[in-house]
């Protein structure tokens, strides 16, 4: 643990060393194929899509959102590896063919749902519904206000029995619209492109409607009319913007072009009345660590077997590199305190990654715990840290890198299952907000004591380096191998040495690849995949949403195993 001035952390990392380089050269190697992955997802349906939709006098929906937002900002992007991978057989659907993210307007926080009508037309497959989902519920759960830029062909019909549905599908996304405006939630939509079937309700369902010309507005389109009815009519007689702005009275606004009508949405959130700044959750003035960002590529080990100190990393995250830890010299695996980010209050539960010497209060007996792993004075301290968060209203920011649950003898007879469940409850019902940020590994029960997917962080951000699964690829590697053999054993057939090492190798590497982050990121467990240099700003940004709901629930955590 480094040495701290009051609560100033300092620093033990030595930037020269040849360790610290070799980890600088691997993180910033990562990093490129990273960008150049993201570079080629941008591209949506690539040069010929993208011209196709110019030859329309259309932008594209990258175009679009760069023109909606204010100059000189940043767009915090969500979801854009949703479906990497996926879907080949079809020809892909770079980023599920919807762009989501978080952008200012007017100085004014938005959620943006824009469809790439350059993939697919635009078309939903089943990850583009959980995408513009998983959008929809980040700003239902922090009243973010939020614009639609449809462009879509619908349903991708040979796909339809997974997008239309069950509560995770399609209809779920116009449920929510209806929610939304209850909830007081504004909502723009902007029709820029095809906007057919069940997708038409969308619009319709939001408080104000914009339309460009040449767009089309429909529940069938011109050739499903035909063959349901017999009628024939062109796409601009069933639901042009002429039509709807003069004789079916749907639209409020109709547009010439796409740059008009998004300088028509701009100008409407201009006027818009703003909510009062009542956010229950401390914010002062930011200040900057007092340790370089950069240094954080030379922390993490390459080997991510290797440990190091978390406390450097929280260094260069945190306000003045001020950090406030809670029973420093207990349960010394799993860091807990109070610090500030971007000038947000914020509660830090952080998986410690170095070797810690232990006492046992009871027996006196000495032991090394290993780094990453939950023990039962860890998740003690832990669920007692995280109910004082909730009591006084402080945000809370989960940083994995964790192992898992201390296992054996002694494990057991210490309670680490009834360690476990308390701080699985702590979490479960905690009601301030929970960002989750997946650094190194995230494993089995460890991942769900630290605020995994399934337990409603607002946001979950993850580093190239992050490894996301029951287990690691080698320790499940060996179990499934082993169970194999047995199998095979009792088959009558004898594996030799040679046999054994191709079977583990194949299975690891099928097990690693599903522990990659970009695995998780395309079925949506991920909202990002950040450079671990914007971990800060993803964390400024994340908090700066939250504060948006002002309703906090009561904390109430049920039946407690003490």
């Amino acid at each position: 643990m480094p040495e701290t001035t009051n609560n100033v952390l300092q620093t033990k990392i030595d930037a020269t060393s040849p360790r610290f380089e070799k980890n600088m050269r691997a993180m910033a190697d990562l990093m490129v194929q990273i960008h150049a992955e993201e570079e080629k997802i941008r591209e949506g349906g690539g040069a010929k899509a993208i011209d196709s939709q110019h030859n329309k006098k259309r932008l594209t929906a990258r175009e679009r959102i760069e023109l909606l937002l204010d100059e000189d900002t940043t767009f915090r992007e969500l979801g854009l590896y949703a479906a990497f991978g996926m879907y080949e057989e079809w020809g892909g659907a770079a980023s599920g063919g919807v762009v989501t993210g978080l952008g200012r307007i007017h100085g004014r926080l938005f959620m943006l749902i824009v469809n790439d009508a350059t993939v697919k037309a635009g078309a939903f497959f089943p990850m583009t519904s959980k995408k513009v989902i998983r959008a929809q519920n980040i700003a239902i759960e922090n009243r973010i206000p939020t614009i639609y830029l449809v462009d879509s062909a619908g349903v991708f019909l040979p796909l339809q029995e997974d997008v239309f549905p069950d509560t995770d599908d399609f209809g779920r996304v116009f449920r929510n619209n209806a929610v939304m405006s209850a909830m007081g939630i504004p909502q723009i939509a902007a029709i820029m492109g095809m906007c057919v079937a069940g997708g038409g309700y969308l619009p319709v369902m939001c408080d104000h409607i914009l339309m460009t010309e040449g767009s089309g507005l429909f529940l069938a389109g011109p050739a499903l009319v035909q063959a349901a009815i017999g009628q024939k009519y062109t796409a601009e007689e069933l639901g042009g913007a002429k039509m709807h702005a003069q004789i079916a009275g749907t639209i409020d606004y109709r547009e010439e072009s796409d740059e008009a009508c998004i300088e028509r949405i701009r100008s409407l959130v201009e006027k818009m009345g703003g909510r009062a700044a009542n956010s229950p959750y401390s914010v002062t003035e930011e200040e900057e660590p007092e340790l370089e960002s950069e240094e954080i590529y030379g922390i993490v080990e390459s080997d991510v077997s290797k440990p190091y100190d978390m406390h450097e990393v929280i260094a260069r995250i945190v306000d003045g590199s001020k950090f406030d830890e809670y029973k420093a010299e207990y349960g010394k695996t799993l860091l807990c305190g109070y610090a500030r980010i971007g000038g947000h209050a914020v509660g830090i539960v952080a998986n410690q990654k170095t070797h810690v010497h232990h006492t046992d209060a009871h027996t006196g007996e000495k032991r090394v715990e290993f780094g990453g792993v939950i023990y039962t004075e860890s998740a003690d301290k832990a669920a007692r840290f995280i109910m004082d968060c909730n009591q006084n209203l402080v945000p809370l920011v989960f940083l994995h890198d964790v192992n898992g649950f201390m296992v054996g003898r002694d494990a057991e007879w210490s309670g680490i299952i009834r360690a476990g469940a308390k701080m699985v409850n702590a979490v479960s019902n905690s009601v301030v907000p929970k960002i989750s940020v997946i650094i190194g590994g995230s494993f089995g029960a460890g991942h769900y004591a630290m605020c995994g997917k399934a337990f409603d962080p607002r946001f979950v951000f993850a580093w190239p380096t992050a490894r996301y699964a029951v287990m690691s690829g080698a320790s499940a590697a060996s179990t499934l191998v082993e169970i194999k053999i047995k199998q095979l054993e009792r088959g009558g057939k004898k594996l030799s040495d040679e046999e054994k090492k191709e079977l583990y190798d194949e299975t690891k590497a099928t097990y690693d690849r599903q522990t990659d982050p970009r695995y998780g990121a395309a079925r949506l467990w991920i909202d990002a995949i950040i450079d671990p240099l914007d971990t800060r700003q993803a964390l400024i940004d994340a908090l700066e949403a939250v504060s948006l709901n002002p309703d906090v629930p009561k904390f109430n955590v049920g039946v407690l195993q003490t």
